[in-house]
C-alpha cells in the first residue's frame, strides 16, 4: 500500500458510484454479492446502503490481477 492510500480517508459510497467504477449494473452487483463475489453493503440507516470505498477499490484490484495472470473469473 502507498503512502497516498494509507492517507486516502475512509468513505461509503453509494450504488452509483460504485456501478460507475465497476461498470457493472445494480443488478450485476446484487447478483455477485449473493455468491460472495462482491463486498457487501454497509448499513446507513433503515433505508439506506452503501459500500466501503477501499473494499471496492481492492475487488477492482483484484479483478485485475487476475486479468494479467490470465484468469477467467
Amino acid at each position: 500500500m502507498t503512502a497516498q492510500e494509507q492517507q486516502k480517508p475512509k468513505r461509503i459510497i453509494k450504488m452509483p458510484e460504485v456501478s460507475n467504477k465497476t461498470a457493472l449494473c445494480k443488478t450485476a452487483i446484487y447478483e455477485l454479492i449473493a455468491k460472495g463475489e462482491f463486498p457487501k453493503q454497509v448499513r446507513l440507516s433503515t433505508r439506506s446502503v452503501g459500500w466501503s470505498e477501499a473494499s471496492v477499490d481492492q475487488w477492482i484490484d483484484e479483478r485485475i490481477a487476475l486479468s494479467d495472470a490470465g484468469a477467467v473469473a
